[in-house]
């Protein structure tokens, strides 16, 4: 086994785990997981059929990766965050045929308690603050809070503000990573 599983962790046959991965206490991954490398799965932290999670990604505890959820590489999922995948639910109706398709970019942080309505994409390296709820989609490098989800500003791969107006032109340099930012409208990229 290439990867640390605490005791009480329940991994299903044919679920599919990366290198140097760790699970903690009371996890439960079903049979058609794919988890990629140097992923941590903290405490209590259930993984369902059809989800991929990238490589180095953190998911804290008690959170949990419905199916039709997909997170890229680096994602971070902060305690206690909710993702669904039905979006009109009851428990008199049957609707495992109506899932929706959540993806999570490269990089982004959910925060602690926020909810992730199904049926969204969040950009790369966008950052979603405690207790937000997102329910539509979200742009790149965006700071997203309150409820329902409202943009206030840009994030930097590093993970810092970027002191730029939501909407313009203009450039900015991260000290951190000696990456550029160009805002262009309300888009901002990488140059």
């Amino acid at each position: 086994m290439s990867f640390y599983k605490h005791e009480t962790a329940i991994i299903d046959d044919g679920a599919l785990i990366g290198e140097d991965c760790r699970i903690w206490h009371w996890a439960h991954i079903c049979s058609g997981a794919i988890i990629g490398n140097k992923v941590s799965l903290g405490q209590n932290v259930f993984v369902g059929n059809k989800v991929t999670i990238g490589d180095k990604c953190k998911i804290q505890n008690n959170v949990s990766v419905y199916d039709n959820v997909y997170l890229e590489e680096g994602v971070f999922c902060g305690p206690s965050m909710v993702f669904t995948n039905v979006y009109n639910p009851r428990s008199l109706i049957e609707r495992k045929d109506q899932y929706r398709d959540t993806i999570v970019k490269k990089g982004a942080t959910l925060g602690a308690n926020c909810t992730i309505v199904c049926g969204v994409t969040i950009g790369e390296y966008a950052f979603i603050g405690a207790g937000t709820v997102v329910n539509r989609d979200v742009k790149p490098f965006a700071l997203m809070v309150g409820v329902p989800a409202k943009q206030i500003g840009w994030m930097s791969v590093y993970g810092e503000q970027l002191d730029l107006p939501l909407y313009g032109n203009a450039e900015i340099h991260c000290p951190h990573t000696q990456f550029i930012y160009k805002l262009e409208g309300s888009e901002l990229s990488l140059v």
